[in-house]
């Protein structure tokens, strides 16, 4: 099954418009878990307008102790839950990932002051600059993703530099749902060298399940602005069970067809 990870971006940017600790990311990141998605997504950004990086690692403390065999933050165990960092490799982005323990880093495009992420990586421009962040996260026993757009060729390109998967920025997807054929092309050519297939940006409950049953071999979606949005009028159980019912829908649709 494709695996849910919330993205507590914009939850960071409603506490952070107010000198207040409230919402809190930890209370947030057990009721998103407690529903049922298997993991956390932070972006932190230079300006520090969502996710700061004093953040990083209390969450990433959280989710250690979650895994570990007797966890305290919960009564019981819930499964192995995972810890994203996105975010643009540059020195103090990498010691950030570096210095605090996570399952995956995925590497995205974004100038310093970028409102949100809109392209993916063109890997053969930057490619020793890229090359060259995989593999110190690589040697550090991080999972790394680059965030490309919907482009076999990309797919290649990062399968040449060692990445270990793949985030197909969907922001096109959500204007245009006729463009689920690159989609689901791009995510072949991954699968065929060799790596995973994520997927990211603007995927909301009118659209997830239609790009599950296309690209059924995703292994995880990263959804913040939209599961957000959600939980403000269901609670955030609500939204996720909402979000995973459309995984599963578009999951047994791409079965029937």
């Amino acid at each position: 099954m494709t695996r849910l990870s919330v993205n507590l971006n914009k939850v960071a940017l409603l506490r952070n418009q107010r000198d207040l600790p409230y919402p809190d990311l930890i209370e947030t990141a057990k009721m998103v878990l407690k529903a049922g998605a298997h993991g956390i997504t932070v972006h932190p950004r230079p300006d520090e307008r969502h996710i700061r990086r004093a953040d990083v690692p209390v969450l990433a403390a959280f989710i250690a102790d979650i895994n570990s065999p007797f966890p305290s933050f919960m009564m019981e165990k819930i499964g192995d839950v995972e810890f994203n960092i996105e975010g643009y490799p540059d020195e103090d982005f990498l010691k950030l990932a570096l210095e605090n323990a996570c399952h995956q880093v995925t590497l995205v495009p974004d100038a310093p002051g970028q409102r949100t992420s809109d392209h993916g990586w063109d890997i053969p421009a930057r490619k020793s600059f890229l090359k060259d962040a995989v593999r110190a996260l690589q040697n550090a026993g991080r999972r790394v993703s680059l965030f490309i757009d919907p482009d076999p060729a990309m797919a290649d390109a990062a399968a040449e530099i060692g990445a270990d998967r793949v985030e197909l920025y969907t922001g096109p997807y959500a204007q245009n749902a006729a463009a689920l054929k690159d989609y689901s092309e791009a995510a072949a050519a991954a699968k065929n060298a060799g790596m995973g297939v994520n997927a990211g940006h603007d995927l909301s409950l009118e659209n997830l399940a239609r790009f599950i049953a296309a690209v059924p071999d995703c292994e995880e979606v990263s959804i913040g602005h939209a599961i957000t949005a959600d939980a403000l009028k269901m609670g955030w159980h609500g939204a996720v069970s909402a979000y995973l019912t459309a995984i599963d829908y578009g999951q047994k649709t791409r079965k029937v067809a």
